[in-house]
């Protein structure tokens, strides 16, 4: 069976460690875009749109956290996997890394076999997913996720974008209580314009549309769906 190619976009200063990457990530089939510096790995993303995106934390012009910070305030990169590769392997670095969005953080100096193996966990394992795999089945519910829309006692329910992303994301781990902060974070990219007061309006709107039962309120702490 043919290997199915992913895009990475790889962003380093350092030449050898894009010659060195790039080969590393070629020879296993990507395809491989590359920036030297963190605005030119801003304007490749927009052009090519990167299956997963590598940055190196310390570049010219613009950091690598920068990077991530404003791919992740745009809805065209919310579930692209970024990950940081960088010397400054430090406690405070790495929390501002998945702070900030970061799916992983990978200390140089680089070994190989590791970094493939935690770049190839983020990647879908088939491009072609099959309809059951765009199915989550929550008690007397059936999220479908390519379409919006919630299956409730044979009858399709529609939802607008963040509706569904929420019901997406509360329905991941079923029984999980997710906080305001999360929704807040995983959702709106941590957009300083939406309140507390969004994500009730939200919920209220999923409630009334799939029925009062389907999410759960744990008060003082967040919201749920149950198995």
């Amino acid at each position: 069976m043919k290997k199915q190619t992913f895009k990475i976009l790889i962003a380093d200063d350092e030449q050898d460690t894009l010659d060195y990457l790039s080969t590393l990530f070629i020879e296993e089939n990507f395809e491989v875009i590359t920036a030297n510096d963190g605005i030119q790995a801003i304007k490749k993303a927009n052009l090519h749109h990167p299956d997963i995106i590598l940055l190196d934390i310390k570049m010219p012009n613009l950091e690598g956290t920068e990077v991530c910070s404003q791919l992740r305030s745009s809805n065209d990169f919310n579930n692209i996997p970024i990950v940081f590769l960088t010397a400054q392997n430090t406690e405070a670095r790495e929390l501002e890394a998945f702070k900030l969005g970061a799916n992983d953080f990978i200390a140089k100096p680089i070994k190989p076999t590791i970094l493939l193996s935690r770049i190839q966990r983020l990647l879908p394992q088939d491009n072609k997913e099959s309809k059951t795999d765009l199915i989550i089945k929550i008690g007397q519910y059936q999220i479908i996720q390519d379409e919006y829309k919630v299956i409730k006692n044979g009858k399709a329910v529609g939802f607008a974008k963040k509706e569904f992303e929420i019901i997406q994301l509360l329905s991941s781990k079923p029984g999980k209580v997710f906080t305001r902060d999360e929704l807040f974070k995983k959702i709106w990219s941590n957009n300083l314009g939406i309140s507390e007061r969004t994500i009730d309006v939200h919920i209220r709107k999923i409630r009334v549309k799939a029925g009062d039962d389907f999410i759960k309120t744990i008060k003082g702490v967040g919201f749920k769906v149950e198995e």
